[in-house]
């Protein structure tokens, strides 16, 4: 297995397990992660404690988890397309959209995360 793959596994595994810090150290130190700023998370966070605020404000609007269908590498990059099942913690909606993290490792660690659903989709049910 390609070790950027194995990385990534064990990093969901981690994000998880609520392991903030065992996400931490598989990535470089200013770390990149950007959403859609439409999403009451979303936006672009530099450095890890941004990286943790994304965790926590994710945290605090959904209880979700993703299912992965598929995961590969391709270049300096490893790509997962699956789904995130949950639901909204202020209403109890349910929801299960497909999405796409775009993970970018700089000497062999996470440098950057692209993270990527259907905005319309997942807007539309924290509205309810």
């Amino acid at each position: 297995m390609d070790d950027r793959i194995a990385t990534i596994e064990r990093m969901y595994e981690l994000f998880a397990s609520g392991d903030i810090d065992g996400v931490m150290e598989l990535c470089v130190s200013d770390p990149v992660l950007t959403q859609d700023p439409a999403l009451p998370w979303g936006g672009r966070y530099v450095g890890r404690e941004a990286v943790i605020e994304f965790a926590v404000k994710l945290g605090e609007v959904s209880d979700s988890k993703l299912i992965h269908e598929q995961l590969f590498a391709a270049g300096d990059q490893v790509i997962q397309q699956g789904r995130s099942v949950g639901t909204v913690r202020s209403s109890g909606a349910p929801f299960d959209i497909r999405e796409c993290h775009v993970w970018t490792f700089r000497d062999g660690l996470i440098a950057e995360a692209a993270f990527h659903l259907d905005t319309a989709a997942m807007l539309e049910v924290l509205a309810r």
